[in-house]
């Protein structure tokens, strides 16, 4: 079978027809106004409401984030090739959150014992972000996002995927297409152009102050996920606009603390982290059906005062994802579910203690369902669940401050079992396209293990139900 170069790839407008074409017919990147800018189309080719990507945007991912409209600056080289093409106008965005939050219950006070924390947190703003969102060069595009955490009170390098695309004839024709592209990204699933995955999956916003769960797999979006902690250099191929295929390396990228990384950091990447994603997507009229694989085998270093060699703790995450999506003239349909199981081999913490067992599994399962009304009024409901081995070490109940023992109260595990369950509820108003009011509105059945005094101090799973109020703005 014979490939060759796609000679129509340095026409933009071609490009731009093509795929307006393919989205017709089939009825995020990032949610940024850069890309509108950039090509010139308004928010809904690429979104059925930010961030969740239709087929076009996913397509427009896939090619590199480099399809454009507008004036470029070119350089052209004596052999008719493009050695500069940027666009007159920056594609530049900023966002903006404002949100509040409010706890069932009270938290306890951080320094105070006995005293409670102010119920109601307002964020303003919760983070602001600054992004450089489109085409650098010739076939080179990047989302690229740089954020201020409000809580945090720290700027820094937020979800960033550089990726290079080029097109390919299967067999000399254009019925058959191939792209191959490299991406370079801080993180496992942050290239994924789907919104089943943790880095873009539901709730696309949530609260940066209410309680969470103890513990996620590596490939989930809580805590030890190995977002925004790793760096990794990836190869993917997208054929007929059907079959996905990718493998990506990993290695330790984590931000601020000493560097070189050292026995200070805690959840090191030993080497590198190999993680694979498939998909298959079917179209029909206004509908589009993709299921999925996708996985990985990472190594890593407990370090928090360990050093960072001898053994390591091995964990094998292997996931199942499914999207149904109808994009119609007034209503869209959205569902989202996924399954991750990962498999520990916990070496080097059985060995320092930090684990009670020699290996365990944990378990994620998420499940939404997506409604909207003309892009502008809608909601969604969803369901999510972590289940696994108990473990003393690893999900601890008590712990001693000056010689006395007592209970982790919000944050620890009586049980010492990682199981957490419970139901998002959330409500959205899109005055405009860029402008999100949600109201959002989450449900803890289990928390930490158990239903009632899971940490040991008598908080109940349901004392960490949260009401989210969000503002969210894109410039």
């Amino acid at each position: 079978m014979r490939i060759t170069k796609r000679t129509g790839y340095r026409r933009p407008l071609a490009i731009l027809s093509t795929l307006a074409a393919l989205l017709l017919a089939s009825g995020h990147a990032g949610a940024v106004p850069s890309y509108a800018r950039q090509t010139s189309m308004a928010c809904p080719a690429c979104h059925t409401v930010f961030p969740e990507l239709t087929p076009f945007g996913r397509e427009f991912k896939l090619n590199g984030y480099v399809l454009d409209n507008i004036r470029q600056v070119k350089g052209i080289s004596i052999d008719n090739k493009e050695t500069l093409g940027l666009n007159s106008t920056p594609p530049i965005s900023l966002m903006i959150q404002v949100a509040y939050t409010r706890t069932s219950t009270a938290l306890p006070d951080s320094a105070v014992s006995g005293a409670l924390a102010k119920n109601g947190d307002i964020n303003f703003p919760q983070q602001a972000s600054l992004f450089y969102a489109g085409k650098i060069a010739d076939g080179l595009g990047s989302f690229l996002q740089m954020t201020y955490d409000g809580v945090a009170d720290q700027f820094g390098f937020d979800n960033t995927d550089i990726r290079y695309a080029k097109h390919f004839s299967v067999g000399g024709t254009d019925r058959d297409n191939l792209i191959l592209g490299l991406t370079l990204n801080n993180g496992p699933t942050i290239e994924d152009a789907w919104n089943t995955t943790a880095a873009w999956g539901f709730p696309y916003a949530a609260s940066a102050t209410a309680p969470g769960p103890i513990t996620s797999t590596k490939l989930d979006a809580g805590a030890g996920s190995l977002i925004q902690t790793t760096a990794g250099l990836g190869v993917y191929a997208w054929f007929n606009n059907r079959l996905y295929a990718e493998l990506t390396l990993y290695s330790a990228a984590i931000r601020g603390g000493t560097h070189p990384l050292d026995s200070t950091q805690a959840e090191v990447v030993h080497g590198t982290s190999p993680y694979f994603r498939v998909a298959y997507e079917t179209r029909w009229d206004r509908n589009s059906l993709t299921v999925g694989a996708y996985g990985i085998d990472a190594k890593m270093h407990p370090g928090n005062g360990l050093p960072l060699q001898g053994p390591v703790d091995k964990y094998r995450d292997i996931a199942a994802d499914v999207q149904y999506q109808f994009i119609g003239e007034d209503h869209l349909f959205t569902v989202l579910s996924t399954y991750i199981k990962e498999n520990q081999t916990l070496d080097a913490s059985y060995a320092a203690a930090l684990a009670a067992n020699p290996s365990n599994d944990l378990k994620t399962f998420k499940l939404a369902g997506e409604y909207y009304y003309q892009r502008q009024f809608g909601g969604s409901l969803g369901f999510f669940s972590t289940t696994g081995s108990s473990d003393s070490g690893l999900y601890p109940g008590t712990q001693t401050v000056s010689g006395v023992t007592g209970p982790i109260a919000v944050n620890g595990s009586a049980n010492n079992s990682p199981n957490s369950q419970g139901e998002i509820l959330e409500f959205n108003y899109l005055p405009w396209l860029n402008t999100k009011l949600q109201l959002q509105y989450t449900r803890y059945s289990k928390f930490n293990g158990a239903a009632t005094n899971y940490d040991g101090a008598g908080r109940n799973a349901g004392d960490n139900n949260s009401t989210y109020l969000l503002v969210w703005l894109l410039y």
